[in-house]
C-alpha cells in the first residue's frame, strides 16, 4: 500500500512520540538506531497491507497491533537490556535488565525481588568473612545461657551471650558466600533467558537478529 501525504503524518506523528519515549528509556544513539528499525519494520507491514476499506483503517490497523508509543518503547527497551544481559553475562547488564523487567511487569518483580534476596544473602555471608579478624567478638554463633541465639555478625553483642567459632568462620563464610552468589548469577541469567524464549515464542516486539543489539 502506498500511502498519501495524510498517511505519511500518521506516520510522523506516530514515530515522533515513539521517538521522544524510547529516549526516557534508552541512551540517545540506542533510541535512534531502535526508531530506525521500528519505522523500517512499521513501512515493511504498511507495504503489505491493502488499502481497504481505505487508507486511514488500514494504517490504524499496523499501529494498533504495534501498540502505543509508551508501550513500544518500555518492551523494547526491556528487549533490549535483556539481550545485552544474555550476550555479556556482564552483572552491570544483568542488573538493569532485572531492574527494567522489575518495572514493567509483576513476574519480573516478583523475579527480580527472590533474586535480589539471594544477592543480599551471598553478600551478607561474605561480609561475615570480612567482619570476622576486625570483631572476632562479634562475629560468629551466639549462646546465651548455653541455648543457640544467633549466628552471624551483632553489634553489640547480646548480653550475656557467649561467643562460638574461631577464625575457621572465614574460609566457610568465603565459600558459603561465593556460591551463593554464583547461583543467583546463573539463576538470573536462566530467568532472562526463560523470558526471552517466551516473548520470542510470543512472536515479540520488533524481529531483531542478536548481532542487531548495538553496545551500552
Amino acid at each position: 500500500m502506498k500511502l498519501s501525504e495524510t498517511g505519511e503524518g500518521r506516520i510522523r506523528g506516530y514515530l515522533f512520540v515513539l521517538g521522544r519515549s524510547l529516549g526516557s528509556f534508552l541512551p540517545r544513539d540506542v533510541a535512534k538506531d531502535a526508531l530506525q528499525e521500528i519505522e523500517s519494520h512499521i513501512r515493511e507491514r504498511v507495504e503489505q497491507m491493502d488499502a481497504l476499506p481505505d487508507e486511514r483503517a488500514a494504517l490504524e490497523k499496523v499501529l494498533n497491533e504495534l501498540g502505543s508509543p509508551l508501550r513500544v518503547a518500555q518492551a523494547y527497551s526491556v528487549e533490549m537490556v535483556v539481550d545485552e544481559a544474555l550476550a555479556t553475562g556482564r552483572t552491570g547488564a544483568i542488573a538493569r535488565a532485572l531492574w527494567h523487567l522489575a518495572t514493567t511487569t509483576v513476574g519480573g518483580f516478583v523475579a527480580t525481588l527472590g533474586l535480589f534476596v539471594g544477592y543480599v544473602a551471598g553478600l551478607s555471608v561474605l561480609a561475615v568473612a570480612a567482619l570476622k579478624p576486625i570483631f572476632p567478638a562479634n562475629v560468629g554463633f551466639f549462646f546465651v545461657n548455653g541455648l543457640p541465639h544467633s549466628m552471624g555478625a551483632l553489634f553489640p553483642a547480646p548480653a550475656g551471650a557467649e561467643v562460638r567459632g574461631g577464625y575457621w568462620i572465614i574460609p566457610i563464610a568465603l565459600a558459603v558466600g561465593l556460591w551463593i552468589l554464583v547461583a543467583t548469577h546463573r539463576g538470573s541469567r536462566r530467568f532472562l533467558g526463560w523470558w526471552r524464549e517466551r516473548r520470542s515464542n510470543d512472536g515479540g516486539l520488533v524481529p531483531r537478529r542478536p548481532s542487531d543489539v548495538p553496545p551500552r
